[in-house]
Order: structure tokens, then sequence, then C-alpha cells
């Protein structure tokens, strides 16, 4: 029988000793190793060689599970990469899919679940649920709002509560200026307010 080897990636211990737990019994599963941080990750699978890789979106400073997911995919051989997270935006579930990753669960699915998607996954299946995958069609499907490098750093003072004057201040721009970008942000993103700017901007990855 192939034992499928499987590093651990989340920046929380507790959670970490609980997937290694979860797969105590499993003849099938062998947890090789656990990392808290993208950049230890990429370090151990390279010398472990890991046919699976079970990683968090979020792990704190530094390197972030899609970013990491691309650099271990990057790896000569590339493991598989599953996101195993709590976070379920629509762009960060087609950004994991668009970096490597061979599928995008959540903390909250049964065990057996897990178990079985690190089998699908070193078979190089995809792995969703028929949830997600409807949402990451309807993603692709949807065109794309791309702003240019001076919208996004209005859009970020945006989040931050940053009056007119307070952007035009820290972009050394006029204020003439920041009510242009602010008319070409709302109708990028097809709003009229800027709480709903930033709103959208949050749901859709842009922030």
């Amino acid at each position: 029988m192939t034992v499928l080897r499987v590093l651990l990636v989340d920046d929380h211990p507790i959670v970490r000793a609980g997937l290694r737990s979860l797969f105590v019994g499993h003849d099938a599963v062998e947890v090789v190793g656990e990392a808290a941080t993208g950049e230890e990750a990429v370090l151990l699978a390279s010398h472990l060689r890991p046919d699976v890789v079970l990683c968090d979106l979020r792990l704190g400073a530094g390197m972030d599970g899609v970013q990491t997911t691309a650099a271990l995919r990057a790896l000569d051989p590339a493991p598989a990469v599953i996101i195993l997270t709590t976070f379920d935006r629509d762009a960060e579930i087609l950004g994991a899919i668009e970096a490597g990753a061979s599928g995008f669960l959540l903390k909250d699915v049964a065990p057996e679940v897990i178990v079985r998607s690190i089998a699908q996954a070193a078979a190089g299946e995809l792995v969703l649920t028929p949830e997600l995958t409807d949402r990451v069609v309807r993603v692709m499907r949807a065109p794309r709002v791309r702003l240019t490098e001076r919208e996004r750093d209005v859009l970020r003072l945006l989040d931050t509560g940053a009056s007119n004057k307070q952007i035009a201040t820290a972009l050394f721009v006029s204020e003439a200026t920041v009510k242009t970008h602010l008319v070409h942000l709302f109708d990028k993103l097809a709003v009229d307010s800027r709480s709903r700017a930033v709103a959208l901007a949050r749901e859709t990855g842009l922030l």
C-alpha cells in the first residue's frame, strides 16, 4: 500500500497538532513535517519531498498561503497543495487555484473529507466542493476589474478612513486629482460611495 507523505503548514501550533492527530490510525497517510510559515514550508518541502502539503491561507507575517503555494509548486518534484483555511472569499479561492493549488477546503469539513482529499490531490485531481467549484467558475467568467497603481494607492488610503485632503497629502497630489481618481474608482467598481468601494474591494481581493 502506498503511503502518502504530508507536510502541515499553519501558524497555529494547536491546529497543526489537531491535524496530526487526525491522521493517527490512517496507514495511508504519514505526516512527515510541520511548518509555521511559508518560508519554512518551502525549505522543509525541498528536503522532505512530501506528496501533499496542507496549507493555511493566512500565515501571519511573511508569505501567505497563495505565495507559499506558488513557491511549493515551483519545486522539483512539486508536491500537490491543498489550502485548508477558514477564509473563503472568492478572490482567495481563485488566487490559490491560479497559484497551482490542487484544492481548497474549509476547516469545518469532516475529517474523512480531508483524508480523501489528500489521496485525490496526490492522484492529480482538483479538490473542491460543488459549491466552491460553482463560485470559482462564476468568478473566472466575471470581467476582471483592472486598477492603475495610483487608483490602488487611493483605495488603500480609503480603507484607512482617510479624507480627500489626507489622501492628497499622502500621495503628493491635489484634492482635485484625488476626486478624479475616486470618480474612476467608483466607475470601475460600479459603486456610489467610499464605504461600498472599500467593501467591494475587500470582497473581490483588491484589498
